[in-house]
């Protein structure tokens, strides 16, 4: 009997140790057949979407709060309850997971509320065609600001953004053209900040058009030229000054007398504004003569025979 005890133990140990043997294998196996199946899905997902455009600028949500905890810190410290990390996740909601060329301003409404903030009267410059002397003019001349000079235009400025419906939402590799598609995240956003800077001017406000692009200073396509002359308000400006710039040395391809400027203030006086408009306005000017100090129209006075 107690052979056969024995015996009856050691089959049951065996039973067990096989019993044990084939559980881990189902487990590995099972481990194995999910890691295969887990690449196997990703290995059919769906394609980035290809767009001819560059794609969403690198290390996106590290430049944007940086740009916006400068702004409100160093730049603007009155501005220092606006929430950066708020406004970044209201910014990524609008484009993450989305086909590029299906935004609309709804998807940007919330951002547009968490950073806007009042612009000073007369200060606003609006531009076309001049956007690096604009910009110029504002960091050496406090008095006015830019659209690029606002806590919006500022985070955004020369960076790209789009999304995708495959994972990981956001594509670096490629965004669409405006040519491509009108409703893609870079387009909807500008036009919607632009109507927004707009609607706040109030003054006295200025526009710096070039005088030197053979198509003609005011271009009915452009930003300026779609939105923002018709977002300006009446009851809140009082006067446009154009200032029409001319490249030194450069092509003088329109004055204040030209056919698109003459365009430009049949439709502002249709708005009830009141409008100068003067070619090569001195101030701007001399910044241009920062670059060709010899050029003749950088001579302050001529030697008179």
């Amino acid at each position: 009997m107690p052979l056969q005890q024995g015996s009856a133990r050691a089959r049951q140990r065996t039973v067990l140790l096989v019993g044990i043997a084939v559980l881990l294998a189902a487990l590995v196996l099972a481990v194995v057949l999910a890691s295969l199946l887990t690449h196997g899905r990703h290995a059919v997902s769906p394609q980035m979407l290809k767009w001819k455009d560059r794609g969403t600028t690198k290390n996106l949500q590290e430049v944007i709060l940086g740009r916006c905890y400068n702004y409100i810190t160093a730049q603007h410290p009155e501005l220092g309850d606006k929430d950066c990390l708020k406004i970044w996740e209201s910014l990524k909601d609008a484009f993450i997971y989305k086909n590029p060329c299906n935004i609309t301003p709804e998807d940007y409404q919330p951002l547009m509320e968490l950073a806007s903030h009042p612009v000073p009267c007369n200060k606003s410059l609006f531009w076309s065609k001049t956007g690096d002397l604009a910009h110029r003019y504002t960091k050496s001349n406090q008095n006015f600001l830019t659209l690029e000079d606002t806590l919006l235009g500022y985070m955004a400025d020369k960076i790209s953004w789009c999304g995708d419906p495959s994972a990981p939402g956001i594509n670096y590799e490629s965004c669409p053209k405006r040519s491509e598609c009108e409703s893609n995240p870079g387009s909807v956003f500008w036009k919607m900040a632009s109507k927004m800077f707009a609607e706040a001017a109030c003054g006295v406000v200025q526009v710096m058009l070039n005088g030197s692009v053979e198509a003609g200073a005011f271009r009915s396509s452009s930003i300026f030229g779609s939105v923002e002359v018709f977002n300006l308000d009446p009851d809140k400006v009082s006067e446009v000054h154009i200032w029409l710039m001319q490249d030194i040395g450069g092509p003088q391809s329109e004055s204040c007398s030209g056919h698109s400027i003459q365009r430009l203030i049949s439709i502002l006086e249709e708005r009830n504004f009141k409008i100068i408009c003067e070619d090569n306005y001195r101030p701007v000017q001399l910044l241009q003569c920062v670059h060709n100090p010899d050029h003749t129209d950088c001579r302050l006075c001529t030697n008179s025979t």
